[in-house]
């Protein structure tokens, strides 16, 4: 019979431990690595579903929101459940939805199991990272947080180019079925080997539902006036100013529940300590920063570049492979320098990479992004290594479930209010650029007809009526405008989104030095 550790999971064996950081980091990855690998197949799905453009949106939202539901919810569930078998269930309906989606029939059914697939798989992410600092001490408490913090990156960055290359050689379906063998698989593994705590099943009747429901109404009302207030007119849509307002009165009931419920679901009191509360800001940034950039440069590439699903995976590679060296030199850093010093290496690298990538042109492809992109990857450890240390080394065991699931819903958190933000960005920056560069065309007028001409005459050789010509020349030369306008409007988004980076990093002096393996209050008193 398996010896249970659950009294003290500090004291099995080093081997036990790291299969188990392992089996639960991969059942991580799964999770995360979903969230983006439709990103570069979208056309594909919609095309499969006969989707329209805002519905296939929702492939994505809808698994983002369902998962950030889910995520502060995690820490009550595991003291209900034990983190086994919530691990083993979480992982258990992520396989079974991941089918469902596989199997979808309409764009109706693909939203709903990505929805139930995003909420059931979402408890695997904090998880994980309770369990990493709950068994492991000292060094190698930092080297399992650089480890899984190369998962929490590496997992949503690999999605879109994993999702190409699936669509191309097999079938947009896929990206879903290639989940159920290792969702299986991990599953087992966990049941047999994750004795780490007990649950207290008593708990589950307990349940604050008004909590639960407050939550719930908050997190998905936010993401989705986030998702349609860019393409209706924000508040002067009636459903959205509704959904806005319930979204409001949810957060106000939420965090009425979480002071004064005698049963908290979620609870806010690792906020008290400042580190924490730095670590989370941090996230939310770093998330924000992260997913936008994984949402934007597919979506530069599709809408400018014209590339196929093949062609994005194959260019954004580069941003993973930098994020595995990157693994490498933040494990080595972590145990030897103050954090303050890791993270604002980080927050500037990544604030130099988007600065970089604002100067996209029309002609940008792989060789132009490759060193942006390798800058971002190297980034993006360096921000999160030290974060997960801030947030997680100055709790106790039992507090740890709550404070890693508030800290993964800020990244999370950042990524959907990123994608959303990024997205209003660009339709309004577009309509903007393409309004000035045809002021210009109107100050300069000989120079646009001479340029339809040009063109007139090119067309000519293949369609001799001049009238033809002409309307293709000017339908040419207004696609050129809209291609320089959504151009443009990249660049302003990229450039923005340098500056919020700027900011954070003007506020990691604020922060108290420490080490990993050193709780902040230590590293005070000396």
């Amino acid at each position: 019979m398996t010896q249970d550790w659950s009294h003290d999971p500090s004291a099995m064996p080093n081997s036990r431990k790291y299969l188990i950081c392992l089996v639960m980091a991969f059942g991580q990855f799964m999770a995360l690595f979903d969230i983006q690998i439709v990103s570069a197949s979208l056309s594909d799905v919609q095309a499969g579903l006969a989707a329209g453009p805002d519905e296939v949106s929702w492939v994505q939202t809808a698994y983002l929101m369902a998962e950030l539901v889910m995520i502060p919810l995690s820490a009550y569930l595991a003291r209900a459940m034990s983190s086994r078998w919530l691990f083993v269930f979480s992982c258990g309906a992520f396989t079974f939805f991941s089918l469902m989606c596989g199997l979808s029939w309409n764009i109706e059914s693909m939203i709903v199991f990505r929805a139930l697939q995003g909420f059931t798989g979402g408890a695997m992410v904090p998880l994980v990272f309770a369990v990493g600092f709950t068994i492991f001490t000292g060094k190698q408490r930092s080297v399992s947080a650089a480890i899984l913090g190369m998962v929490t990156v590496l997992a949503p960055t690999l999605g879109p180019t994993a999702g190409g290359l699936i669509t191309d050689k097999l079938d947009w379906r896929w990206l879903f079925f290639i989940n159920v063998l290792p969702g299986i698989i991990v599953a087992v593994l966990s049941m047999l080997i994750v004795r780490v705590d007990k649950g207290n099943l008593s708990m589950i009747r307990k349940i604050d539902w008004s909590h639960f429901i407050a939550m719930a109404v908050f997190l998905g009302g936010l993401e989705y006036v986030l998702e349609e207030g860019p393409k209706k007119d924000w508040l002067g849509d009636p459903t959205v100013a509704i959904v806005a307002w319930l979204s409001f009165v949810a957060f106000i009931l939420f965090l009425q529940r979480a002071f004064r419920s005698d049963n908290p679901l979620v609870s806010l009191r690792p906020l008290r300590k400042p580190m924490f509360a730095f670590a989370c800001l941090f996230s939310l940034v770093t998330g924000f920063g992260m997913y936008s950039s994984i949402y934007l440069v597919p979506l530069y590439l599709a809408r400018v570049r014209g590339y196929d699903s093949l062609q994005i995976g194959t260019t954004v590679v580069v941003v993973g492979a930098a994020q595995l060296i990157s693994t490498i030199i933040a494990a080595s850093l972590i145990q030897r320098v103050d954090l303050r010093w890791m993270i604002s290496a980080g927050l500037l690298l990544f604030a130099a990479s988007l600065w970089q990538t604002s100067y996209f042109t029309p002609q940008w492809g792989f060789w132009e992004l490759a060193l942006p992109q390798a800058l971002r990857g190297l980034a993006m450890m360096l921000c999160v290594v030290p974060c997960v240390n801030m947030a997680l080394t100055p709790f106790t065991a039992a507090e740890l479930p709550a404070a890693s699931g508030l800290f993964n819903v800020m990244r999370n958190l950042g990524g959907a209010i990123g994608i959303a933000v990024v997205n209003t960005w660009l339709q309004d920056n577009s309509r903007i650029a393409a309004s000035r560069i045809g002021e210009a065309m109107g100050h300069r007028q000989q120079g646009a007809q001479d340029m339809v001409t040009a063109l007139a005459a090119r067309f000519s050789t293949q369609f001799p009526d001049p009238v033809v010509a002409t309307t293709l020349a000017k339908a040419q030369l207004a696609r050129l405008v809209g291609q320089h306008a959504v151009t443009l409007a990249f660049n302003d988004a990229f450039r923005l989104m340098c500056w919020m980076f700027l900011g954070a990093l003007m506020l990691v002096p604020l922060c108290k030095p420490v080490r990993a393996g050193h709780s902040p209050d230590a590293a005070a008193a000396h």
